[in-house]
């Protein structure tokens, strides 16, 4: 999550100013221009796909075979894919550009680890620009582990969800995991030239980035494209994922809003309309179909069955179930709070809950029996709500908000999570898992203003600003959370485990194995390993019907 006037500012007022001798790296016959801060050097906007633009709008990204010119200015971020909340003139539909941040002076025969971050924001919103990693890479040379971070932009929406039968014959799904596959590529092929270690790459996400990574267990060759993930506030996979035939009355409307497109909307045969369509006309469009009761939590635009061919073959429980997914280690975790940003604070009543459930799963009668047992297990007492550990409090609000919350957390977050690692340690497969739970941990930065009377507790995005500390506005110097998070991660990404001994003095983070469920609970004054059996009656009834709830 994020503030999208933080993005504004960022992308208006923090140019990477010069201050060393201008890096520049040999990409095949370019020479990229680069700047110097500090002790970084930065290298942005690199396209790694064709502009995906008129003909090439709604298909699969066609890499970028090279640059065409002698130099290339890359001394900032590329601007952000088309989304809502942002102007058209702060967006553009050529947004498929990656960037590099490295030590100042390093060799192209260094070979260090690389940290690949994918932003969050519903599949609707998001950009590389946000996420500055200047504090990553910071620490990871003071501990004396440098690692070079790289992100990148994916397509949003409709631009890079499409839905409906008609993306499905024209094999247009998923198309957001498709650029990010295709970064991932880039930065196999590339990465060595700025000094990075392709065989030593660790892909992290957060929320729908998370779900990105996620996706990229089942059907993308990961294990060639990374040695590692960590997973933020997303492992397991949001509920209600259907096939393309769900989305079919989405996409018509989405075509209706555009206006030279209305006449076509209810055929099988929109995309040539819709590819001569101006930008405006289509984030118009995109504008008014993305209106949610619930907010991001029920996505619009999202990523989709895609078939046996497709980067999601089936449903993700059952591909797990079955052993169909990539056998890469992974960090994942969630906050106390995941549910308390997308719950209506004005939330009032049982039957909103229920529209909630139904909102989320596709009512059926299997959901309507499912939707009643859960209403038991999550009782309209405050002191069992979210934010958890809050007692009777209720912050002037109807106490089924507490629940409510305590109910989407599960849901669409604890659940999946607990159901990912439990799968992967039946496999033997390294993984840890992790809870933040400390309510002095910062929010995000978008929720701050309600979070002044504590209804939010550790929401969802509190643990990026620990990640990127200074970089999101974060006083590193009073939170000893970001160095003890960042060297967890960074430890990870450089030598497999959590647990070197370099950087910050830290708890040790045991594997999660069938027979040592444990989630490391990361608190200022209480980081230790817990039992994974928090709410384990009701979590455990959302996990034995993954299926029903479309997991």
């Amino acid at each position: 999550m994020f503030s999208k006037t933080r993005l504004l500012l960022w992308l208006a007022a923090t140019p990477l100013h010069f201050i060393h001798a201008i890096p520049e790296v040999q990409l095949g016959s370019t020479v990229l221009i680069g700047s110097t801060f500090a002790d970084q050097e930065f290298f942005g906007g690199i396209p790694y796909a064709e502009a995906p633009v008129g003909q090439l709008r709604f298909s699969r990204p066609l890499p970028k075979a090279f640059l065409n010119v002698t130099t290339f200015d890359a001394t900032n971020f590329g601007l952000p894919c088309l989304q809502i909340g942002l102007p058209l003139e702060a967006t553009s539909e050529d947004c498929l550009t990656i960037n590099v941040l490295r030590p100042a002076g390093l060799s192209s025969t260094a070979q260090i680890p690389v940290m690949f971050w994918i932003y969050g924001g519903g599949y609707s919103a998001g950009a590389s620009s946000m996420f500055n990693g200047t504090q990553i890479v910071a620490q990871s040379v003071k501990r004396l582990t440098p690692v070079i971070y790289v992100n990148f932009n994916y397509r949003l929406g409709p631009l890079g969800f499409p839905g409906g039968v008609e993306a499905a014959r024209r094999d247009a799904l998923n198309l957001g995991i498709r650029d990010t596959i295709l970064a991932l590529e880039w930065v196999q092929k590339n990465i060595h030239l700025f000094g990075g270690d392709p065989s030593k790459v660790t892909v992290f996400g957060e929320s729908a980035g998370a779900g990105v990574v996620q996706c990229l267990y089942f059907n993308s060759h990961l294990e060639t494209l990374a040695r590692a993930t960590i997973m933020q506030s997303g492992a397991g996979m949001f509920a209600n994922l259907h096939n393309a035939s769900i989305s079919n009355a989405l996409w018509q409307n989405f075509t209706a809003a555009v206006p030279d497109c209305a006449a076509v909307a209810n055929t099988q045969e929109t995309f040539e309309c819709l590819r001569s369509a101006d930008a405006s006309s289509i984030l118009a469009a995109f504008t008014a179909t993305a209106i949610s009761p619930v907010g991001l939590i029920v996505l619009e635009w999202n990523v989709i069955v895609d078939g046996p061919d497709g980067v999601l073959p089936d449903l993700p429980s059952k591909l797990m179930a079955s052993g169909k997914y990539a056998r890469v280690p992974f960090i994942a975790g969630t906050n106390l709070d995941e549910g308390t940003i997308f719950t209506p604070q004005d939330l009032n009543s049982t039957s909103q809950i229920l529209e909630i459930i139904f909102l989320a799963s596709e009512p059926s009668a299997a959901v309507v029996t499912a939707a009643d047992e859960i209403l038991q297990l999550y009782p309209d007492v405050p002191a069992l709500g979210s934010p958890f550990g809050t007692g009777n409090a209720t912050f002037g609000l109807s106490s089924q908000y507490k629940r409510a919350s305590a109910i989407v957390d599960d849901f669409f977050f604890q659940a999946g999570r607990r159901l990912f690692t439990q799968a992967a340690a039946r496999d033997k497969l390294l993984a840890h898992a992790y809870l933040l739970t400390d309510p002095s941990a910062l929010p995000s930065p978008s929720t701050a203003a309600r979070s002044a009377n504590g209804s939010l507790g550790v929401s969802h995005g509190s643990d990026v600003p620990l990640i990127y500390g200074e970089a999101s506005g974060l006083d590193q110097s009073t939170n000893p959370l970001h160095a003890l998070m960042t060297d967890y991660w960074i430890s990870f990404a450089v030598s497999m485990s959590p647990n070197d001994a370099h950087g910050t003095s830290r708890p040790t983070w045991d594997p999660y194995t069938s027979q040592d469920e444990t989630v490391l609970q990361i608190h200022t004054a209480n980081t230790t390993l817990i039992p994974d059996n928090y709410r384990a009656t009701s979590i455990s009834f959302l996990n034995a019907n993954p299926v029903i709830f479309r997991r």
